[in-house]
């Protein structure tokens, strides 16, 4: 098959176009490098265009003969949204536009949107399932709901077959560790491999479900394999655990300072992954806690 994913070069578009070209499909990128990422990932094998989703004219041919397109790219920090949200709006909601647009002109087979639980903003209904309340608290998840929206939108106009991941905290091989796209697991691996103490915020109470980006990858591709149209239909992508962040903390090691509290986050998630088990026959793997195991033996 002939595939395109947009955010190919980040965390987890770099993990999926790997991926993708191990199964011997033909796979084009489009990514403009803005995220602040400490390394792009590139796949010798893939062809790769440096453009701004933006650009409508600029991605429109790239369209042409493709089967599938993975939609990865987005504005996906929460403090450069907040500070300009127009910027969130332009990529996150007309760059998605934009796709949808060129998917629909050159009859695009299925296009598979990866969004964000943080749609479920401060929930204490757990496990949240997929027909929670939308309680969006920042720009980022207001324009990543938007662009579910438009895929809606378009599955009902144009019947534009789509399916939406809310994935929640991924992590794993290659996450970035500095800058605005930094998480928690990548930052306390690399401060173990500095021999720095592990910086938890808060008292780490807090509770999150982390999900392999290998199980997201997984879930994207059986996405695009699906042969019943999916109609834009959502689906968590989570493990259906939870874990407190000092007890990640402390499997990966004793030296442990604290940061003052965030405002505005969420005490705990937990998703509800039953729809995503029994319509796409997906299943998540990787436990994190033997993954932490693995990679604390690596780095001592």
């Amino acid at each position: 098959m002939k595939v395109i994913v947009t955010g190919g070069c980040g965390f987890i578009g770099g993990h999926l176009v790997d991926r993708l070209v191990d199964l011997n499909h033909d796979v084009t990128v489009i990514d403009d490098l803005s995220a602040n990422n400490d390394i792009f990932y590139y796949n010798k094998k893939a062809a790769y265009h440096k453009i701004n989703i933006i650009n409508y004219n600029e991605i429109e041919p790239l369209f042409e003969n493709i089967d599938y397109v993975f939609h990865l790219a987005a504005e996906a920090r929460i403090q450069p949204s907040i500070e300009n949200p127009q910027h969130a709006v332009l990529t996150n909601v007309l760059g998605t536009t934009n796709v949808l647009k060129a998917g629909i002109k050159h009859k695009i087979k299925k296009i598979i949107y990866s969004s964000t639980s943080a749609v479920y903003g401060l929930t204490e209904e757990l496990p949240t399932n997929e027909n929670q309340k939308i309680d969006c608290l920042n720009p980022y998840s207001v324009t990543k709901y938007g662009g579910e929206e438009m895929i809606r939108c378009f599955n009902k106009l144009y019947g534009l077959d789509a399916c939406i991941f809310r994935y929640f905290n991924v992590y794993g091989e290659r996450s970035p560790v500095s800058g605005p796209y930094s998480l928690v697991v990548g930052i306390f691996l690399n401060q173990l491999k500095n021999k720095e103490n592990l910086t938890v915020v808060g008292d780490g109470m807090n509770e999150r479900d982390f999900i392999h980006v290998s199980d997201v990858i997984e879930a994207n591709i059986l996405a695009m394999n699906h042969t019943e149209e999916l109609n834009a239909e959502v689906f968590n992508i989570g493990y259906g655990e939870n874990y407190k962040i000092i007890d990640i903390a402390k499997i990966i090691s004793n030296n442990i300072i604290h940061l003052p509290p965030r405002i505005g986050e969420a005490k705990s998630t937990l998703a509800n992954v039953e729809k995503a088990r029994r319509k796409l026959k997906w299943q998540p793997k990787v436990k994190i806690h033997e993954w932490l195991k693995n990679q604390i033996q690596n780095l001592i």
